[in-house]
């Protein structure tokens, strides 16, 4: 029996590796984040991704229905561990993203969240192949879809749904390596509307307005209370409203798109308890009011905790040991929801440093990448090859 260490697994010579790679990945970072992807058209990506990984000679990888770019390593499985990270972004864009890279930062709107994680994954997957290593325990490599906003985790869940009952754990990679998820904040998004007769705003004065009724509802929510416990956060929020015809007529119809959350299950159904007493009570002859569920995000539920904790502690462990700075912990609202719901080890943290998530000055430190792909690499290699 041959017990020789292959040396590629040894961090004498992956971390070397890693810091030879900075140039490679940085320009792997530009290609894709100039690639439109919002959230449920990430077709484009996927398909740049899935040839990548083919150049490199994974075989296996294929695109599912959902858009999510798969690796199985082996090609089947009962216990993956499932390593994944985002294509999509909050950004509608159809044509290329601006790329800017300027003073030791990239600039470019979805470049930390989630591109610089895709590509992070992506150089460590080449170095698996570069090598080829061969895991003692199956990994599932995810270039996932349908995180950011209305994709309502569409990728996640159908990972979930492929390979129910096949998941030890699972970790995405999205954010920053200075926190890791250790919660999950549920949610649920609605689109209220609101119609009623309308008019001219002279010839019909006094006819009832959709704007005014939508209105009411919305200070009827606005007014409402919020559970407290401790260590419990819940919160509501009205995010857009549309309606009317023009200045001169009484609006037939209005609507808004409202969302709660909280990382209590509890709470988050005492929300939507109240949301549905204010909507019942807008409802009235002159305005009706019709509500559509466009997204839902769970809580947790039925963790095995010593599981969950080991998880969090061996991220945890990874993290400081490379940074020499223990990483925070917090509840959020990621891909990691769908498998804390269903009782699956999971966290999030992510392998850059960057600021202004989902705004269009997004950015990050260039000089993080190089750190955060050690991260990504040693968790990965220790964990199953």
């Amino acid at each position: 029996m041959n017990d020789t260490i292959n040396p590629a697994l040894t961090s004498e010579v992956y971390l070397p590796w890693c810091e030879s790679q900075h140039r490679a990945e940085v320009e792997l970072l530009k290609e894709l984040a100039a690639i439109p992807a919002p959230s449920n058209h990430e077709e484009l990506r996927a398909e740049r991704i899935l040839a990548w990984l083919k150049d490199l000679g994974a075989e296996d990888a294929y695109v599912d229905p959902a858009l999510n770019v798969i690796l199985p390593m082996p090609k089947d499985a009962a216990d993956y561990s499932v390593f994944m990270a985002h294509t999509d972004v909050v950004f509608p864009d159809t044509t290329p993203l601006p790329v800017c890279e300027k003073d030791g930062k990239l600039y470019a709107p979805g470049i930390g969240d989630d591109t610089a994680n895709v590509a992070a994954l992506l150089t460590i997957i080449r170095y698996v192949f570069e090598n080829k290593l061969e895991p003692k325990s199956p990994v599932l490599f995810v270039l996932n879809s349908g995180e950011e906003g209305l994709g309502n985790l569409k990728g996640v869940r159908q990972i979930c749904k492929d390979f129910e009952g096949k998941i030890r754990q699972l970790v995405s990679f999205d954010g920053c390596y200075n926190d890791i998820v250790n919660g999950a904040v549920g949610s649920e998004r609605w689109k209220v509307t609101a119609k009623t007769i309308g008019g001219h705003s002279y010839g019909a004065f006094g006819n009832p307005n959709a704007i005014a009724h939508l209105a009411k509802l919305i200070c009827s929510l606005d007014g409402q209370p919020v559970p407290k416990k401790d260590g419990v956060r819940t919160t509501y929020n009205f995010g857009v409203i549309n309606g009317g015809t023009s200045v001169n007529t009484i609006a037939q119809e209005a609507s808004m798109l409202y969302e709660y959350r909280s990382n209590d299950i509890g709470h988050l159904a005492q929300m939507r308890e109240q949301f549905f007493a204010c909507f019942d009570a807008a409802n009235c002859p002159d305005a009706g009011f019709t509500r559509e569920l466009l997204g839902e995000r769970p809580c947790a539920s039925n963790l095995d905790a010593p599981a969950q904790v080991a998880l969090f502690d061996q991220v945890s462990e990874v993290i400081t040991r490379l940074t020499g700075k223990e990483p925070g912990r917090h509840a959020s609202s990621t891909d990691a929801n769908i498998p804390m719901n269903l009782g699956i080890p999971a966290t999030t943290f992510g392998l850059y440093i960057g600021e202004k998530a989902h705004t269009r000055e997004e950015n990050l430190e260039v000089a993080s990448l190089d750190l955060g792909l050690k991260i990504g690499m040693t968790l990965i290699l220790e964990s199953c090859f």
